[in-house]
């Protein structure tokens, strides 16, 4: 495969969400394998300081607004200053920014438009979906690839799922002190600790505070964490919550982390109660990778990762299945350990960093030509 010039462009800067993180890992992966890569983003997050860790190059753009001509004329600059085989974009902003910027400059470079989120396509996305420079749309899930096929009004053989990845490396228990954690959450060995990452209304905290309510008489060593709470009116709101529900002394929060593999591997049971938007919950991803036991509703991509054999899915905003899933797990170590293996051979071969490298660079080089 000759070498290949790829821009990943994303306007969020700061490793605390998903599509920055799976862009990162594919970004240095690709500099990895020999190609040249560079990441334009907004300036001013710890985006640019990973891509100086990792070889990566960094395109600094305001990224605005979809309609942002200042950060076109920049990129085109940046289009113009080499070739340029592919712009892979992660969001609407870059998108259209990519399109204006590479208007008139021939066949390539050609666009790869990522689509991580389950909600369909408006009318105004499917004008961009539909343009001549988009080579194809990547979905994290096949459940997103059906709803933007069919939203989007797409041909098919434009549309591929590419699973978001795991670095297996990283999100290992045998290199993982999970006790660190525990320590700073004040919890010991014979506490049980149930985690969720991310608060936001569609991930379905308010339903898996209510369904530990329903079990929480039941396990009096049993703590529910959620991870994320910030800015501080999101961790009130999940405090208020708790002291409603008599979970005062119950439910924990931690802000945004960069130390996720340890934050994982503290928790004896993941879950994830989203009930929308969602493509396949990372964190759940992740937690199979530390041999956690979860527990995710059936929503979008979910079920393509989780099975009877590596977890629980469960109806989305069923509170009752998702306490009695809760139940279930919290009173069974052995069912936990056995899930928890399965779940990390799960991610390891089918839904791992290096198998989504595979699988974006032989897109790219058919797409390149």
């Amino acid at each position: 495969m000759r070498t290949l010039s790829i821009i990943h462009a994303l306007e969020k800067n700061r490793l605390t969400t998903g599509s920055v993180v799976q862009m990162m890992d594919a970004a240095s992966g690709l500099v990895a394998r020999g190609h040249r890569v560079t990441v334009a983003s907004r300036p001013g997050g710890d985006l640019e300081e990973a891509c100086d860790a990792a070889g990566v190059e960094f395109l600094p753009l305001p990224l605005q607004h979809e309609f942002d001509p200042g950060s076109a004329r920049m990129l085109r600059r940046g289009l113009r200053a080499g070739p340029t085989d592919i712009i892979h974009v992660h969001k609407g902003i870059p998108h259209f920014v990519a399109l204006m910027a590479a208007a008139g400059m021939g066949r390539l470079p050609r666009l790869v438009v990522n689509r991580g989120v389950s909600f369909p396509l408006d009318i105004f996305n499917r004008l961009k979906y539909h343009h001549g420079r988009v080579g194809a749309v990547v979905c994290v899930a096949e459940a997103i690839r059906e709803i933007v096929i069919r939203s989007g009004r797409l041909a098919p053989e434009r549309v591929v799922t590419i699973h978001a990845g795991t670095d297996t490396g990283r999100f290992d228990p045998a290199r993982v002190d999970t006790r660190r954690v525990r320590a700073e959450l004040g919890l010991d060995e014979g506490h049980l600790l149930i985690g969720q990452v991310s608060v936001r209304d569609w991930k379905g905290w308010r339903e898996l505070m209510e369904a530990f309510a329903l079990v929480a008489p039941d396990l009096s060593s049993a703590r529910l964490l959620f991870v994320g709470c910030e800015p501080e009116k999101e961790r009130a709101k999940i405090v208020e919550a708790a002291g409603r529900l008599g979970l005062a002394d119950r439910v924990l929060t931690l802000g945004y982390r960069t130390d996720m593999p340890e934050v994982l591997g503290a928790c004896d049971i993941v879950a994830d109660a989203s009930w929308a938007g969602t493509g396949i919950t990372g964190t759940i991803r992740e937690a199979m990778a530390m041999q956690r036991a979860v527990v995710a509703t059936d929503c979008a991509g979910n079920r393509e990762l989780v099975t009877a054999q590596t977890g629980i899915l469960v109806p989305q905003k069923d509170v009752r299945e998702l306490a009695h899933a809760l139940a279930r797990l919290a009173g069974d170590e052995t069912l936990r350990t056995e899930l928890g293996r399965a779940a990390r051979r799960r991610v390891v071969e089918g839904f791992s960093t290096k198998v989504r490298l595979d699988r974006l660079e032989a897109l790219y080089a058919r797409l390149a030509g």
